[in-house]
């Protein structure tokens, strides 16, 4: 094991209290005691812990990130993004995946305080009252990615999903479309899942199509429950025209069952999921998605993290709003 401060106070012939000044740099310390610790410090090879040089510093290059759960292929992506921008800018990272369990995110956050991490991204947004107290009290900066943040305390760099979905299915009626299914996610998670939702009706209000209640179902954003819900409109003795998934993840799902039972996408029925996440280019046939600027969305997180770290006086005017495209792929066709 390496020398320890005592050592070095022990070499020295002083306090442990004088070494820690030495080491802190403080003012106002003789000559004498600067050069008998320095002397000591040198002849053992003495290296501070990173913990005790972070206490000094009050800072230790890492930030804490609530993910909701990392099987999730949006999730692991825009992780990536986060992971290589924190790099470059000298963090590590810490990150807490959740299973989009509140009590872990609970946990992971009094980690997160404990080990005093710079500052914190938080990415799931089912909130309790525990969990919100967190966030107004905590002495760190806290940043919401892809996600609203519960109050305007707070910074959020996210797109507008509200609209994405409102042009999403604006995009298929204009293509044709009358008979579309929405697959929507928690509406708990008022940005992913209810704003998404409420895109999608607002747009079918407007053009004046009343949306069939059959093809209107929920599920958790994973493949699994895409295939489930898929499975159930298959049932039908009618079949939308379209899938309109709030995820990728369920848009895959939903390719799976139709393909497992032999339906034609999009011959027979066309799909299109949220996200833009790389799992839309693996499968066959493509996924056509509205995609969110993942890797900015990552980028731009750490980014005005980092902002808000090195200069507490950093003021913003609202949340950063990153901009959404439609991508066509070969899951949907128009229908004329």
């Amino acid at each position: 094991m390496g020398a320890s401060i005592k050592d070095v106070a022990q070499r020295a012939g002083v306090s442990v209290t004088s070494v820690s000044r030495v080491l802190n740099g403080e003012k106002y310390i003789s000559k004498e005691l600067l050069e008998k610790v320095n002397r000591a410090i040198e002849e053992l090879n003495y290296s501070p812990s990173h913990i005790a040089r972070s206490l000094k510093a009050q800072k230790t290059n890492i930030i804490g990130i609530i993910v909701p759960d990392l099987t999730n292929h949006f999730c692991s992506t825009i992780l990536s993004s986060i992971e290589e921008t924190a790099s470059a800018k000298g963090y590590n990272l810490l990150v807490g995946n959740i299973a989009e369990n509140m009590e872990k995110e609970l946990k992971y956050l009094h980690i997160f305080q404990t080990m005093r991490v710079d500052g914190i991204i938080v990415m799931h947004q089912k909130f309790d009252e525990r969990i919100l107290a967190f966030f107004e009290n905590a002495a760190m900066p806290i940043l919401f990615s892809s996600i609203k943040a519960p109050s305007s305390a707070h910074l959020s760099v996210m797109v507008d999903d509200y609209q994405a979905a409102f042009d999403a299915t604006e995009h298929l009626i204009r293509s044709g479309h009358t008979k579309i299914a929405f697959f929507g996610g928690d509406l708990q998670d008022i940005t992913s899942g209810l704003n998404r939702y409420r895109g999608y009706l607002e747009a079918m209000k407007q053009h004046r199509i009343v949306p069939d209640e059959r093809f209107v179902k929920f599920g958790d954003y994973k493949l699994p429950s895409g295939r489930r819900l898929m499975d159930e409109i298959l049932q039908l003795d009618e079949w939308p025209t379209v899938v309109f998934a709030a995820s990728d993840d369920m848009a895959v799902g939903a390719l799976n069952c139709a393909l497992d039972r032999g339906v034609r996408v999009p011959e027979e029925i066309s799909i299109i999921g949220f996200d833009g996440s790389a799992i839309t280019e693996v499968v066959r046939p493509s996924i056509t998605s509205m995609e969110q600027p993942v890797e900015e969305l990552g980028r731009k997180s750490i980014e005005y993290l980092h902002q808000l770290i090195v200069n507490p006086e950093f003021t913003f005017d609202g949340d950063i709003v990153l901009g959404h495209r439609l991508v066509e792929r070969e899951s949907s066709r128009a229908r004329r």
